[in-house]
């Protein structure tokens, strides 16, 4: 008998985390897919398809900015599909503003939804997974190239997509007595809603028209293609598997070639 494996992955309405929640279904994974309660029809979407592969599902309104809510995700997902293996921290904002513009509220937001998340969701999935006496354990959380460089009116962004690589660090270090692996992911320009805000943001800013700025990001990736979710969804599926069991606190470049570190 196969023995049943779970994984929760936030930010999972649409856009990578969608691509994400599918590919780890696809891999056997039974899946809680976590995100607003204002994406919940997009989110049905994403158990559609994950179900679809015969695996089962259901949708948790979470906002991960917020420590309960969080550690009830995690306590939720337990008590409707039995157990939890995986945690993956995909849930995020951007912001497209020049560094002296940079307000306290806009710094105050970014940080409470790209890296306290992160945090608690690191604490959570440790907990419960000691709590439920697993032998392993699997944690993988967003960052982005621009947590490896950091990019012009993307300040902000960029400095809690470096902190994600640090908590990924600290956290592996501290955890791996436990077995539980801690990794990142970093994907570079991506056909999903996120970019349709960027463009647009930076056109607002550079002037250039709408899909410019896109178009003259792509055109730098050396694979010569844009890149999509499940571009994403494989390295995630990886570090989630029994091969990346001895691998810890990496965070993984998925960018076509965008940078090279």
């Amino acid at each position: 008998m196969v023995e049943q494996r779970v994984a929760i992955v936030t930010g999972a309405a649409r856009g990578i985390g969608r691509g994400i929640a599918v590919k780890l279904a696809e891999d056997g994974f039974d899946i809680a897919v976590a995100d607003l309660e204002s994406q919940h029809e997009e989110a049905r979407k994403t158990l559609d398809e994950i179900e679809a592969l015969g695996r089962k599902a259901f949708f948790r309104s979470t906002d991960v900015s917020d420590h309960d809510q969080v550690f009830g995700l995690v306590d939720d997902t337990v008590a409707e599909l039995g157990t939890l293996d995986v945690m993956v921290n995909n849930a995020g904002i951007c912001q497209v503003v020049p560094f002296m513009e940079i307000t306290p509220e806009q710094l105050d937001q970014i940080v409470h939804i790209n890296l306290f998340s992160v945090v608690f969701g690191i604490q959570a999935a440790a907990a419960k997974f000691e709590e439920l006496g697993k032998e392993k354990g699997k944690i993988i959380s967003a960052s982005s190239i621009a947590g490896f460089e950091g990019f012009p009116i993307l300040a902000a962004y960029s400095s809690t997509k470096f902190g994600v690589r640090a908590l990924t660090q600290a956290a592996a270090k501290e955890l791996a007595p436990k077995n539980i692996t801690v990794n990142g992911y970093a994907p570079g320009i991506v056909d999903t809603p996120m970019w349709d805000y960027i463009d647009e943001e930076m056109s607002k800013i550079n002037g250039k028209p709408i899909g410019q700025n896109f178009k003259d990001m792509v055109d730098t990736i050396a694979l010569g293609r844009c890149e999509v979710p499940r571009d994403v969804a494989g390295a995630v599926s990886f570090l989630a598997s029994d091969n990346a069991d001895y691998v810890t606190g990496q965070t993984i470049i998925v960018d076509g070639g965008m940078q090279y570190r």
